[in-house]
Parts: C-alpha cells; sequence; structure tokens
C-alpha cells in the first residue's frame, strides 16, 4: 500500500479520535486498559507469557524476540509476529486479553524470527480495504513495516532468496515516522542505520511505551547486520533518539518502560547504561583501528572486557568475537571524500 492509501486508512481508523476526546477521563483510562473479564491465568506449560507493562499495552515472552500487544477498545495492535511455530500460542495469550480483532501488526525488521509469523497472525484478523491497496484481496490485519524491510524481504540479493509472499508486509511507510491512532497515538519511528536499515521502533505516547526491536536488547552485545544495511554508529544514533523521547518517573526509575527485541523490560537506565556502553566499546575499537591494528590485534586488546560478564557470550550466532568483527569491519572502512566541487563552486 503506497503513503496515500495509508492516509486514507489512518483517517478512517481515527475516526474514534473525537468520541474519545469527549470521553469522561474515567472512560478514557478504562479504554486502553485489559477487558479484565477476559483474563484467565495462564496455564502450567505455557509456553508464551504475558506481562502487562502500563496503560494499554502488555508484553509477551517466549516467541523468539518479544512481542508487543496494544489492546483497545474496537481492536488490537501487535509489534512484531514471532516464530510461526508459536503462532497459536501467541494467538491464544492475546485471546485472554481481548476478544477483539488484530488490526495491526508492525514488523520492526524484516528478520524471520520477527516476522515469519506474519502470516499466522494476520490471516486471523482483520483491518478496513482501503481502494489502491497493493493488495486488494488481503483481508487479514495490516502489516506494517518500512519500504527498505519489505525490500530486503521481497527481493532476491546473493545467498538469500525472497521470503513467502503472505509474509511480507502489507503496508510501507518511506519517511522518517508515520502515526496510527489504535485509541491513542502510536508512533513508529525509522532510524536510517541500526540494526538494518529496515528497522522501526514504536513509541505508544499514552501508554507511555516503547517497543524497540533489535535496535535495543539489553541481554547481549547490539546486533549489527551490515549486509542488509545495519550500522553501529547508526545504533548509537537511534539509542540516543530512544532517549530523547523517554521519561522517566522520580530516580530515574519507572515512567516511559522500553520494550526491547529480546530480554527483559527495560526503562531509562537500562537503555542510557546500555548506550554508554556501546559508545565506550565503539571508542575503544575505532582508537585501535586509528593505530593501524589488524583484526587479530584488536581482539587481543579485549576492548569488550570489562562489559563481557553482562553482554558477551562464548558462543551462539552473536558471540562477542562476531560483535568485535563486525565492528572492526565498520570502522576500518576509509570514510568517503566528499564530492569536489564544480567550478566556480569552491569554498567562500
Amino acid at each position: 500500500m503506497t503513503v496515500s492509501s495509508r492516509r486514507l486508512a489512518i483517517a478512517l481508523a481515527a475516526a474514534g479520535f473525537l468520541a474519545a476526546a469527549r470521553a469522561t477521563p474515567a472512560q478514557k483510562i478504562d479504554a486502553g486498559i485489559l477487558n479484565r473479564s477476559h483474563e484467565s491465568p495462564e496455564s502450567p506449560g505455557a509456553k508464551v507469557h504475558t506481562l502487562h507493562v502500563q496503560g494499554g499495552v502488555y508484553m509477551l515472552v517466549g516467541a523468539g524476540p518479544n512481542i508487543t500487544v496494544q489492546v483497545s477498545p474496537d481492536a488490537v495492535l501487535l509489534v512484531d509476529a514471532g516464530t510461526p511455530d508459536l503462532s497459536a500460542d501467541v494467538l491464544a495469550a492475546v485471546a485472554k486479553l481481548s476478544q477483539r480483532p488484530i488490526e495491526f501488526i508492525v514488523d520492526t525488521t524484516a528478520d524471520p524470527e520477527h516476522t515469519a509469523g506474519n502470516h499466522n497472525l494476520a490471516k486471523t484478523g482483520w483491518f478496513v480495504p482501503v481502494e489502491n491497496s497493493s493488495n486488494p484481496e488481503f483481508s487479514g490485519a495490516a502489516i506494517i513495516a518500512h519500504i527498505n524491510a519489505l525490500n530486503r524481504m521481497s527481493l532476491a540479493a546473493p545467498g538469500r532468496e525472497p521470503v513467502a509472499e503472505n509474509l511480507w508486509p502489507t503496508d510501507t511507510y518511506d519517511t522518517d515516522s508515520w502515526a496510527l491512532f489504535t485509541n491513542e497515538p502510536v508512533i513508529i519511528d525509522h532510524p536510517s542505520s541500526a540494526h538494518t536499515d529496515g528497522d522501526s521502533f514504536v513509541f505508544f505516547r499514552r501508554s507511555d511505551v516503547i517497543s524497540t526491536g533489535d535496535i535495543f536488547s539489553p541481554s547481549h552485545y547490539p546486533v549489527v547486520d551490515l549486509a542488509n544495511g545495519g550500522s553501529l554508529n547508526g545504533t548509537i544514533d537511534a539509542l540516543n533518539q530512544i532517549l530523547e523521547i523517554i521519561v522517566p518517573d522520580a530516580n530515574e526509575e519507572g515512567g516511559t518502560y522500553v520494550i526491547p527485541g529480546h530480554g527483559r523490560l527495560c526503562d531509562i537506565t537500562d537503555v542510557a547504561n546500555y548506550r554508554d556502553m556501546v559508545t565506550i566499546v565503539r571508542d575503544r575499537i575505532q582508537d585501535l583501528v586509528k593505530k593501524g591494528m589488524t583484526l587479530d590485534q584488536v581482539k587481543a586488546a579485549k576492548p569488550t572486557f570489562d562489559y563481557d560478564p553482562i553482554y558477551g557470550a562464548d558462543t551462539g550466532p552473536w558471540a562477542t568475537t562476531t560483535f568485535i568483527e563486525t565492528a572492526y569491519r565498520e570502522l576500518s572502512q576509509p570514510k568517503a571524500k566528499p564530492s569536489p566541487s564544480a567550478p566556480g563552486q569552491g569554498a567562500r
């Protein structure tokens, strides 16, 4: 769907704004909170667990990456879809929060662990059909992502085939941010280059919750996918962008809560500490690169040593050595020189 058709859709979705504005304070609060008549205890063997964050926002843990759920009187919005083998468990967890249909799924990245459940979840939902939609036959929930994420999913690349079409986003935006209204303003921001070049993070303004995707995960060093447009420097920029939105409560705790791509619920202190760590490690590696050290020499210098007990891993797909190698490759690239000025356009 094009941005213009998305605007028409959002206008339809936002039709309830005036009614919400005229509601009494108690009605406004109740509108964004769980309808507890649908709440039931988790079974002992539940694979997906639910945490109420605040306002109308919940965090599902156990479906691969964290999934964010926002419930409103009319519909449900999800951030990320998890893995397909756990889609039934995700739908069961959502059903305990609301009997309303899933209307929107926001993909924070093109990574399969975040998007492979798109079809399973979207086909159970519903969205207002929009004229000139790229897929007018589609009747499930709208799947929203930055245009770069759709490009990564739909176009072949060396060593990578396009993913199945039924997993693609149905609605894309190509600007720095986009907005929805689902009983509260929902702001979708796009950092130009962080984990990848197609990332989004989502801010639920009334509930005061941010869902970051893989831009921020407090349990490991940042995953920077250079092949898909990611950047360590861009990750730092994105973390600073998130920190500008967060407003803490007393003693720098509470206030705006942050749902990371993986790991526990966080607040401003967790994000600030993580940003500081990434910045310090980046500067250390950058200094070693400027001294002419090779990758092996940088590894031997152990630039992450004091942070490894918190964020490091000896094995797995994102071991500490993999992070150092990726940072070294980015930071050792020569900086692009500015284009020469045309005749008569030099410095004045």
